[in-house]
């Protein structure tokens, strides 16, 4: 259907979102891969993602594309670090030539809510908002989904390894993410948008000293 949001994060930086109202020919007449996804949807959700990568910055190979053990995208030699989320009929991305980067766009539904105590530690609790408690739950799920991208390794424990500073919820707003794993420590800066039930989420990379 069309390119409903993008930011300008910074010059090497972009994302974008769009929403999928096409048929998968729209997108394979631009997008020349063959996904190895046999899912009818799945597989237009994964062309929809790399055809929005090609729109942020018409450069990027999205057919030198490969994956990681860890389900990561990513481009072996080239200096593009990207990250793409789907959710729906809505595909999220987020490049830059500048360091690594994640996202993720999420549906605020009840499930997020019956699982939050595997994914909030205690502290993260305390700071849920009473009154909009399943939308503030959604916004720390997709911040932590998007630290886990950026981070692109697997492995993670989302209570211990990605710990929130404490926030109060807003339709929109900045997080502060305290990653804390042996082989890595950084305290990454996220935005978030929550709009119709819909909350997209991201991480630009690491705070600058």
């Amino acid at each position: 259907m069309a390119l409903i949001r993008t930011i300008q994060i910074d010059p090497a930086t972009k994302l974008g979102v769009w929403k999928i109202g096409e048929e998968e020919a729209f997108f394979r007449a631009a997008v020349n891969i063959e996904p190895g996804v046999h899912h009818p949807h799945k597989r237009l959700q994964h062309f929809a993602g790399r055809y929005l990568l090609q729109l942020l910055f018409p450069d990027l190979p999205v057919n030198e594309i490969r994956i990681l053990e860890s389900r990561k995208p990513y481009i072996p030699g080239n200096p593009y670090y990207f990250s793409i989320s789907h959710c729906g009929d809505y595909a999220a991305a987020i490049v830059s030539k500048r360091e690594h980067v994640g996202i993720d766009i999420e549906n605020v539904q009840p499930k997020i809510g019956r699982v939050a105590h595997k994914f909030l530690a205690p502290r993260e609790v305390e700071f849920m908002s009473a009154a909009n408690k399943l939308q503030h739950q959604t916004v720390c799920w997709s911040a932590k989904e998007a630290v886990y991208k950026w981070y692109g390794l697997g492995g993670l424990d989302f209570k211990a390894n990605m710990q929130l500073q404490s926030f109060l919820f807003q339709p929109a707003g900045f997080i502060t993410c305290d990653f804390l794993k042996d082989d890595r420590i950084a305290c990454l800066d996220l935005q978030y948008i929550l709009e119709d039930n819909l909350c997209l989420a991201w991480t630009a990379g690491e705070r600058k000293q």
